[in-house]
């Protein structure tokens, strides 16, 4: 009842209200933003929702469009600036995939929405993490976040589809606004965020 109904109400609610009281921050970081780093302020990306369905994610922009002599990219690392870490660190970055939840792309709680190219790399296990919507946070966020293996996360992902109630979603915000604060889990050792997924490891017998 909780999963099929209720959630979704809730989460277009909650999403609406948390827009409308914080467009005065929302307006501030964007003009930060588009002074420190330039424009578009907003990060679009593709990425797989419920049922592997593309949406467009959005986010505010963390890092610049510096390049080398070659014309190419530079790493991640090279490319976050201070207030880019700041806004990570502090998950600011998140507040405008409060639309993606308005628009029903996204639920407040639920298995992060990864990137496209993952997903022939999952295995029929790890699938079932498109059961549902992604989420702002997830089950995954409050046991690590970046600072576990993928397999963990795709475990916790999978692990949150079997058993969606009320109890357990506020159970997740309550202990996501803790790590938040704390900022834990925020990157992988020797990793500006994470290290990008290459497909599950066959284990040796």
């Amino acid at each position: 009842m909780y999963a099929k109904y209720i959630k979704r109400i809730l989460d277009f609610i909650i999403s609406l209200i948390s827009l409308i009281i914080l467009s005065p921050v929302l307006l501030v970081i964007s003009i930060l933003v588009r002074i420190k780093l330039g424009s578009p302020i907003i990060f679009k990306q593709e990425r797989p929702g419920k049922n592997e369905k593309i949406f467009i994610l959005y986010k505010f922009r963390t890092m610049t469009n510096a390049k080398d002599e070659k014309g190419q990219l530079l790493s991640d690392a090279e490319r976050l600036t201070k207030f880019g870490q700041f806004l990570r660190k502090t998950s600011l970055d998140e507040l405008p995939e409060l639309v993606n939840i308005l628009k029903g792309n996204m639920a407040i709680v639920g298995p992060r929405p990864l990137l496209v190219e993952y997903l022939p790399l999952y295995n029929e296990e790890q699938k079932h993490r498109h059961d549902v919507r992604p989420g702002l946070t997830g089950l995954a966020q409050v046991n690590g976040r970046n600072a576990i293996s993928w397999e963990e996360k795709f475990e916790q992902d999978v692990k949150y589809t079997k058993n969606i109630t009320l109890k357990n979603d506020l159970k997740i915000c309550i202990k996501t606004i803790k790590k938040v604060i704390k900022k834990e889990g925020i990157s992988q050792d020797n990793n500006a965020t994470m290290e990008k997924f290459k497909g599950n490891q066959e284990k040796v017998r």
